[in-house]
């Protein structure tokens, strides 16, 4: 979520947000504007963004997450057009990181491990066979140390300063200059970064960062709004989801709505995308760049006895940092930005966000890109800063410009060039529609609308945890996953939301992953892996209790695959694969484990634009 942990890493999400040449339009003659301007609803660039006052502040939080007896405070950097110490009020675009001071070098969680079994044993690390228990896998090494410089100009600040809204920076707590610790996406966290908008609105005292002299903000009217990509983009989820008074709006860009989902999948421990076994701590590690380096070490290490990459169980620690539960207090409207191939923070994240959103009437649309984890900006500039300008001019000026009642989807379709607008997410006339696998999943089986019948059909498959997903697609046979595919389609069908199977599935062993794929074969053979899904089986009832697996019992499991928009083009086919471990994404036990799958009593449910007619239509 630029939740990475490599110093590398790091810098290439926060890359993400800060400076790269900007391109402003024309300042109106005259310049010295002293209110801004509106045209067909868009503020103007009317201000030089030059002309600015530029104060550092440290803002108190009511939280002691150091435990040093002192409220933490935030540091806190403003920008601000100058014509507002001549009496000009304006609204706020918030940024808060935790990255604007770097990060240190900390190593990954070992995923070669065996999985855990409900019996008291724990499991083991295989290096060098070590327990590994809740309690012992503490990591917390020495950090580098703190790199505290000033906060660097995001790539909006002269767009928005120009157009008359003031934009104002945040260092997390426990990074940089900010106090407090660090506890990735804990309620610490979401208070420090909720202090900056109550001072905003004269509810929080804050203090000059030299003369340590009382500062007031008299010169905002108070509203404010919260953007950022990945991590900077959770910090507005996290505190809209306060219901705090002033936040008017946010734009969450490839955001987390819920950390377990980022770490875990329905009690099976899953890595973000290219980071194996990155987790809470570790973030928390990283991030932990404030000058004194020993005062919250011991709040890591609780951090990394919480998280339990044990058994991956949902629980209280985990439920402390789901925004999505608590959508109903959300007072702001959210312009929900997302990669439909972001394997970092995968879709989800977006989807069950966006979801909650708008059961709970919360002003919302959403913008899905072809990209991964990236900023809008870098793919549709144009648009994306007139969309961005319009939400902000009607949510923080009140300018009337109908942008509430326009499509609430935008997506970018598969050839990258084009983007279309919808009524709303999943798009309309979406249904479910049913595909049943039938024998030959070694090899390649088949994909049918209706279901089989006669004796049931098992199929087996033996767990390799060695082998890539991709290698297991594209094999001709292997018994180490199964492989079911429609006839070749006839029309294009589309995907629109989550697709999910239930599994008829027994196991030789009581512990296992299970992972699925959803994969697009072209007509030359090609492949590509649409979309994955991830469970441990000993959650299967529900992620936060673990329950023993009996060997050789046939249970049915439920995998929900990531959420896709996808078109599969006439002429490919759609595959379904079952393998168990996830090389890139899951634990790796040692190989050997047997999954076996009954055919009759296992069902995929794909979101399908036109529901089963379509479907039918296309594979007949």
């Amino acid at each position: 979520m630029g939740v990475l942990v490599k110093a590398a890493r790091r810098v290439a999400l926060v890359a993400a947000l800060v400076s790269l040449p900007l391109t402003l339009a024309p300042v109106v003659a005259g310049a010295a504007a002293e209110g801004p301007v509106f045209v067909d609803g868009e503020a103007q660039p009317v201000f030089d963004p030059k002309d600015v006052v530029r104060e550092s502040l440290y803002v108190r939080a009511p939280v002691d997450s150091d435990r040093d007896g002192k409220p933490d405070e935030v540091y806190t950097e403003v920008v601000r057009p100058t014509a507002t110490t001549r009496g000009l009020k304006v609204p706020v675009v918030y940024m808060n990181s935790p990255y604007f001071s770097g990060g240190n070098d900390v190593a990954n969680h070992n995923v070669d491990v065996e999985l855990y079994v409900p019996d008291g044993k724990g499991h083991y690390d295989r290096r060098d066979g070590k327990q590994l228990s809740a309690q012992a896998d503490e990591r917390v090494a020495a950090a580098v140390g703190p790199n505290a410089g000033p906060i660097t100009s995001a790539r909006y600040e002269g767009y928005f300063i120009a157009r008359g809204f003031a934009v104002v920076y945040a260092e997390s707590l426990g990074t940089g200059k900010s106090t407090g610790c660090p506890t990735s996406g804990g309620r610490n966290e979401t208070i420090g970064s909720k202090s900056v908008i109550d001072w905003l609105n004269g509810r929080a005292p804050a203090r000059d960062a030299v003369t340590s002299a009382p500062v007031k903000a008299t010169w905002t009217t108070g509203k404010t709004a919260m953007m950022g990509v990945s991590y900077n983009g959770t910090l507005p989820n996290a505190v809209a989801a306060t219901g705090v008074r002033g936040l008017e709006a946010i734009v969450p860009i490839a955001a987390i709505s819920s950390w377990y989902d980022y770490y875990r999948a329905d009690g099976a421990v899953v890595a973000p995308g290219t980071f194996q076994g990155e987790d809470l701590d570790v973030l928390a590690e990283y991030v932990y760049t404030r000058a004194d380096q020993e005062i919250c070490k011991p709040v890591i290490a609780e951090i990394a006895q919480k998280q339990d990459r044990v058994t991956g169980d949902y629980s209280a620690f985990w439920d402390e940092r789901n925004y999505v539960k608590d959508a109903d207090k959300v007072r702001a409207a959210v312009l929900a930005v997302h990669g439909l191939n972001d394997w970092n923070v995968k879709g989800k994240h977006v989807v069950q966000w966006y979801e909650a959103l708008r059961r709970n009437g919360v002003e919302h649309k959403i913008w899905w890109h072809q990209s991964g984890h990236t900023d809008p900006d870098t793919l549709r500039s144009v648009e994306w800063r007139r969309t961005l300008n319009r939400w902000f001019s009607h949510y923080l000026y009140g300018v009337d410009n109908g942008v509430q009642k326009e499509p609430k989807a935008t997506i970018q379709r598969e050839d990258k060039t084009t983007w279309t607008d919808e009524a709303d997410w999943p798009a309309p006339g979406t249904a479910k529609a049913s595909l049943r696998p039938t024998a030959g999943g070694d090899a390649k089986g088949g994909l049918a609308t209706r279901p089989a019948t006669g004796r049931s059909v098992v199929e087996t498959l033996s767990d390799n945890s060695a082998v890539l997903a991709e290698t297991l697609v594209n094999a001709a046979a292997s018994d180490n996953r199964l492989s079911y595919a429609t006839k070749t389609l006839a029309t294009p069908v589309r995907l629109s939301g989550t697709p999910s199977v239930d599994l008829g599935i027994s196991f030789d062993r009581p512990a296992a992953n299970v992972t699925t794929l959803l994969v697009d074969r072209f007509p030359d053979g090609t492949s590509k892996i649409v979309t994955r899904g991830w469970t441990d089986p000993q959650n299967r009832s529900r992620p936060d209790k673990t329950e023993a697996i009996k060997p050789g019992k046939r249970y049915q499991v439920e995998v929900e695959f990531e959420p896709k928009d996808y078109i599969f083009a006439a002429g490919h086919t759609v595959e379904f694969v079952v393998l168990s471990s996830d090389y890139d994404y899951t634990l790796r036990p040692q190989p050997g484990v047997s999954l076996s799958v009954d055919l009759n009593r296992t069902t995929l449910d794909l979101p399908v634009v036109g529901g089963k007619t379509a479907l039918r239509r296309a594979i007949g």
